[in-house]
């Protein structure tokens, strides 16, 4: 039974040493050129592997450019809440403000790269794996904004849910719009935070 496994164990090993690879390509040259500047064949050529085997793991530079950033992007969702959690206690802006910093620090990164990517999200083909798994984390950062807003005892459960929609699309807008793109990481932070406290103010009014 041993020997029968040990070849599919070295297929997988080979299949996850080529999607590494691949993925190092692809995070390198994306880095360096931004996706309008780097073909699919580059990213094969750098990997070291046949054009026809890097479409077996991604059949577009989209889904290639959607599979790095997933990266990037749960890396960032997983520093936001940590640093989300240590500003509990300074009511429902800062630590909503603390979550989302490293997150749009991660889209602006490589401004050209976090306007395709969150493109990409919205309009192409949510069934398409990649996607699926964006969506997925884009979901995760909605309701880690929606846990912390429930934390504050002005805003209720339902409108906890409808105003992170609100922040994620406040984000979105600031980290795409052609505006914006020749501002600080700051100045966009800045912008953000202004708009999330006005959007709050009012339940805050009303109580």
């Amino acid at each position: 039974m041993g020997r029968g496994h040990m070849p599919i164990g070295r297929r997988e090993l080979a299949k996850q040493a080529k999607r590494e690879r691949i993925m190092t390509a692809a995070r390198e040259l994306f880095a360096e050129h931004g996706v309008s500047g780097v073909t699919t064949q580059q990213i094969a050529h750098r990997a070291d592997v046949a054009i026809g085997t890097l479409y077996l793991y991604a059949s577009t530079k989209a889904e290639l450019l959607i599979m790095v950033q997933n990266e990037k992007f749960a890396a960032a969702i997983d520093v936001g809440l940590a640093d989300a959690n240590a500003a509990v206690g300074q009511g429902a802006l800062e630590p909503v403000v603390a979550l989302i910093r490293p997150v749009v620090e991660c889209l602006r990164e490589h401004i050209e790269n976090g306007r395709t990517y969150l493109h990409e999200l919205v309009f192409g083909d949510p069934a398409e794996p990649y996607r699926q798994a964006g969506l997925a984390l884009a979901g995760r950062l909605e309701d880690g904004i929606s846990g912390l807003l429930t934390r504050d005892e002005h805003i209720g459960a339902a409108d906890a849910e409808t105003l992170a929609r609100v922040i994620t699309a406040i984000i979105h807008i600031n980290t795409t719009a052609t505006v914006h793109l020749h501002r600080s990481d700051e100045d966009v932070l800045a912008d953000i935070r202004d708009q999330i406290h006005t959007t709050l103010t009012p339940h805050h009014r009303a109580a």
